[in-house]
């Protein structure tokens, strides 16, 4: 079946039951400052899922483009990307549970007017329950009520089949429906599984024996300030199936880079790389720089610009003579446009500003990675140093980033702790010219830059505190004009998270707590407690700072170089400005002092 075909269907089986068709909303999200992209149909929707009439009715549904960064590290296997199409359809208030698996399920199975799919090829999850919401008994009693056998039903935990609230675009805080989900997989193999244990389904799914398909989420309770609250009166629907993901098993393929919806780009790709994964991470990252470029964004060094900027250096680093050349830039761009000149026909009236845009960034990329690559092959051993890493760095202007990348590729790790160290002491050196060990990633020395120093160690025991002592230091950055400090932690910090961290930040303002410094034997300074990079090897003395009165019950202890106000009553106001993600298992603040 046809992409062409696979959307319309979508679609008319849903206007079929009384859902309006709606247009697909920009990749760049408008009112809603908690994602950098439409990473999913409800984004735009959010103002409706919090309770404002939808002027088109209470049954929605569309195909809405979207762009996912969290699994750009899997892109190059068969099922993931980072551009993709979600089709989707909406109760705001109308139908529930029953209506939505029934028709799931016909949608997926039905010859007649939907996809045709062997109903013995899938497989389903619910939600286990928690402190939070019970069981989700009434799921699976509705999809063993459509057939599906009972030991192809798996209860799974809120990580996997919970659905979070939605950023109140206005209040700025995470609140409003949120609830479990149900999840649709279907076996991909020649030979078809059969049943599975719990167990074997969770295998089969880690080696992409069997791949979800679709989400049915129930959104059934109310959240304030990170908490649930109360169950809906009014229960939402929201759902998502990838367009990509339906192609790949409609189509009979191996993998979405088979579909039809590559047939365009591949060809392309397939002259200017030397593997399959270099073929699928650069026909993935063209195609989605073409949309990004297409909703208005521009290269830069931050936030959306830099996505577009990682994504096509990415690409250009997978091509065989790691250079763009103009014909392949305007290929690129065309042959995606001619792709989806029915879908989205702003594409082929953006082709040469796509095409210039892309050239240009090539250009500035092209400067650097020559000189860089060259450094590169000086390299030997299993490990690049932190301080060869910074050299590229401030010599060749390759980001941190693009060296564990490209050093991946060959068998090299590199010290990324060592980075951030001898970046720090780099600083310090410029500073005072003297030798001495800056590990707060000060990037100048402005009266400002020293108080958000000190702030980031105020932050660092505050987050601690909020979120738990596995928070550790995985690198910061300081200018005069904000901090921001890169920490270990799993999830997405609540708004109450961010509140009560902040809270505790000026609480130690307002105390006038002294800040402090003691040299002492490294031995000794482990045992105050003080915090460390732990993989960092460190000098038989260090430097100790402590916030308070005293080292021992002092509120903040850490290994550093300094320098650090005299008294957190210098700093102002703290407040955090963005909390985002990383990378796996890291996140981000960004904070500023007033």
């Amino acid at each position: 079946m046809h992409s062409d075909e696979i959307r319309k269907r979508f679609l008319r089986f849903f206007e079929s039951r009384g859902h309006r068709i709606i247009p697909s909303a920009s990749l760049v999200p408008v009112n809603d400052p908690s994602v950098l992209f439409t990473t999913a149909g409800m984004h735009p929707l959010v103002p409706y899922l919090l309770g404002r009439e939808h002027p088109e009715g209470r049954r929605l549904t569309n195909v809405q483009k979207c762009v996912r960064m969290q699994d750009i590290e899997e892109v190059g296997d068969a099922t993931h990307d980072t551009f993709f199409e979600m089709l989707g359809n909406w109760s705001l208030g109308d139908y529930f549970k029953k209506e939505a698996i029934e028709w799931s399920y016909q949608l997926l199975t039905s010859r007649e007017e939907g996809f045709g799919l062997d109903p013995e090829r899938l497989y389903v999850t619910v939600f286990a329950g928690d402190k939070n919401a019970p069981q989700d008994r009434e799921s699976k009693k509705l999809w063993l009520g459509q057939g599906i056998a009972e030991n192809r039903i798996y209860y799974r935990g809120a990580d996997a089949n919970w659905w979070p609230a939605v950023k109140d675009p206005v209040k700025d805080r995470w609140t409003g429906p949120t609830g479990p989900d149900t999840e649709m997989f279907y076996d991909v193999t020649a030979a078809g599984l059969g049943n599975l244990s719990h167990n074997d389904f969770m295998v089969a799914e880690k080696n992409q024996e069997v791949v979800e398909i679709w989400n049915d989420v129930f959104m059934a309770y109310e959240k304030k300030d990170g908490q649930i609250v109360r169950e809906l009166e009014s229960k939402n629907v929201d759902t998502g199936a990838g367009l990509e993901r339906l192609a790949m098993l409609l189509q009979k393929k191996d993998s979405i880079f088979e579909t039809d919806l590559f047939e365009t780009i591949m060809p392309i790709v397939e002259r200017l790389t030397d593997s399959t994964k270099s073929e699928r991470i650069v026909a993935d990252h063209m195609r989605t720089v073409v949309f990004m470029i297409a909703d208005g964004v521009v290269p830069s060094n931050t936030e959306r610009g830099y996505v577009l900027r990682r994504l096509i250096r990415r690409a250009i680093f997978h091509l065989k003579d790691k250079i763009l050349q103009p014909e392949d830039a305007k290929a690129f761009a065309s042959s995606v446009a001619l792709k989806y000149k029915e879908s989205y026909p702003e594409l082929a009236a953006r082709v040469s500003e796509i095409e210039s845009v892309i050239l240009e960034e090539a250009d500035k990329f092209k400067k650097t990675l020559g000189l860089g690559l060259r450094e590169l092959e000086k390299l030997s051993g299993g490990t690049m140093s932190g301080k060869d890493a910074f050299i590229l760095f401030s010599t060749y202007g390759f980001p941190l980033e693009m060296t564990v990348e490209i050093t991946r590729e060959r068998g090299v790790a590199v010290d990324e702790a060592g980075f951030y160290e001898h970046f720090a002491k780099h600083q310090e050196l410029s500073r005072v010219g003297a030798e001495k060990k800056f590990k707060g990633g000060l990037a100048d020395t402005t009266a400002m830059a020293v108080k958000y120093h000190t702030a980031t160690h105020l932050l660092h025991q505050a987050l601690r505190m909020v979120l738990g002592s596995h928070v550790l230091q995985r690198g910061s950055n300081i200018t005069s004009e904000r901090l921001r400090f890169d920490f270990t932690h799993g999830a997405k910090m609540t708004e109450d998270e961010k509140k009560r961290t902040e809270d505790i930040v000026n609480g130690k303002i307002r105390e006038g707590l002294p800040v402090q410094c003691v040299v002492m034997p490294r031995e000794k300074a482990e045992e105050t407690g003080a915090l460390h990079l732990f993989e960092e090897k460190y000098g038989d003395s260090v430097n100790v700072y402590y916030i308070g009165e005293k080292l021992e019950g002092a509120f903040s202890k850490e290994y550093c170089g300094g320098p650090h106000v005299n008294n957190t009553q210098e700093l102002g106001h703290f407040k955090i400005t963005k909390e985002e993600a990383v990378s796996s298992g890291v996140r981000r603040v960004k904070a500023v002092l007033s």
